[in-house]
């Protein structure tokens, strides 16, 4: 960057006036970004505490390992610990460290030397909402090179996929979908979000593909992944992002990284990324430790941009680094487990139940509950998370929390011991009933 040398008396810009950022009064016209209410619905509970002190509580609210299960193993957090001490406590790379990236491409996802991808493909994140805003910003300046284009998420997704792209200057765009299919992707509605943005002057940044998903528990096998990926590439979407964050306690194999980047040729690998990390699947919330993969290119930009922002902790780091080395899969029994008898449990309670509900695989089942609504006069499912937890004892989030078409229903985290969540199912049925009587 070459900037003229002005007289040390005259105001100067840091970069070329050809590359100054344009004078915009868009942020002035923004809709506020409202806070996540997620984290506040469990506090209800404590008004069923009070009226009904002795009677247990059910949190069936949250999606978070370290709280609702065991955790991460002690004997991890002081490997880790050792490895802290080992390490030192002097500036990392803004990409982590070099043992780490080897750590993530070599023990963890053993990328294979075909795919030509390996560790300078990798990028340690402080947890996967900073993974997710360095992804979209790199869809953005990568993409199209603008602001205001469009990242594609399905119609009723995880929250902060509303409102994380739109404060880095994209609009979010709800896919095409319906509730009878779990508001799946379909090649036909992915083509027509590109279309749609066409007719307002704008392109699409980025996909994000997220299995299993939060808040619907709806699963995609890596197959339809790769399909629906290759048809929003070819209709002109710069990037595809596949959150994998629940992956790993899923009843099967966790995805195969080394099958998804052989299924494109090298010119369209370049425009995949990957999410991934311990925050679910080690029951590492507070952790705050992630990673994304990417084109090495793609993460030269990236890293270059965190240098100025947000560098991930060692110690995040060396958390995952001790789970990658005693295998991960044995590192995250305790959680994957416990979540597995859950789901097992709850997938045949809520059949017999006959309730109208989405189980696949993470941490969340989503149920209707759109006759209750009806009975009670409630516009829609946000009441009712409060009325359950003050009144019931059970904490759920509602549905409405995550889009309107999430109106009727609500999610169900079964992220607990199967005691747990056989006792939280059976007060939320139990209140169910009694909301209808």
């Amino acid at each position: 960057m070459s900037v003229p040398l002005l007289s040390p008396e005259k105001p100067a810009f840091a970069v070329p006036e050809g590359n100054l950022v344009p004078v915009s009064d868009h942020l002035g016209r923004l809709l506020a970004i409202p806070p996540s209410r997620m984290f506040l619905i469990n506090k209800s509970l404590k008004v069923f505490q009070e009226k009904q002190p002795g009677v247990p509580v059910f949190d069936a609210s949250q999606g978070d390992g370290g709280s609702s299960l065991p955790g991460v193993p002690e004997a991890l957090l002081d490997r880790a610990f050792e490895l802290q001490k080992q390490h030192g406590t002097a500036y990392d790379m803004p990409f982590g460290t070099e043992a780490y990236r080897k750590s993530v491409a070599e023990a963890y996802w053993k990328l294979a030397p075909d795919t030509g991808w390996g560790p300078a493909n990798v990028i340690g994140t402080q947890g996967g909402r900073d993974g997710l805003q360095k992804a979209y910003q790199a869809m953005l300046a990568l993409g199209h090179g603008r602001q205001g284009d469009v990242v594609v998420v399905s119609r009723v997704p995880w929250i902060s996929y509303n409102w994380g792209p739109y404060g880095i200057g994209a609009n979010v765009m709800w896919a095409p979908g319906r509730a009878e299919e779990g508001w799946a992707y379909s090649e036909e509605g992915l083509r027509a979000c590109v279309t749609e943005a066409a007719a307002q002057g704008r392109k699409v940044a980025g996909l994000v593909i997220t299995s299993p998903d939060n808040p619907t528990g709806q699963t995609l096998t890596l197959a339809r992944q790769i399909e629906l990926a290759r048809a929003a590439l070819e209709a002109g979407v710069a990037f595809v992002l596949f959150d994998w964050m629940y992956h790993a306690v899923g009843d099967g194999e966790p995805y195969d990284v080394n099958v998804l980047l052989r299924a494109f040729e090298p010119a369209l690998r370049k425009r995949l990324m990957v999410l991934d990390g311990i925050t679910k699947s080690l029951g590492g919330s507070n952790i705050r430790n992630c990673h994304l993969l990417a084109d090495a290119e793609v993460v030269k930009t990236i890293v270059a941009q965190a240098s100025h922002t947000v560098i991930p902790s060692f110690f995040s780091l060396a958390v995952a680094m001790a789970a990658y080395e005693k295998g991960f899969a044995a590192a995250s029994a305790p959680i994957a487990g416990p979540t597995r008898a859950s789901r097992a449990w709850l997938r045949e309670f809520l059949k017999a139940q006959g309730l109208t509900h989405i189980i696949g695989q993470g941490y969340y089942a989503f149920i209707k509950v759109a006759e209750v609504l009806k009975a009670r006069g409630w516009a829609d499912s946000e009441p009712m998370g409060q009325h359950l937890a003050e009144n019931h004892g059970v904490a759920v989030v509602p549905g409405a929390f995550f889009s309107p078409y999430g109106a009727e229903w609500i999610r169900f985290s079964y992220a607990t011991p199967p005691e747990r969540t056989q006792g939280a199912a059976e007060r939320l049925v139990a209140a169910l009933k009694s909301l209808q009587s």
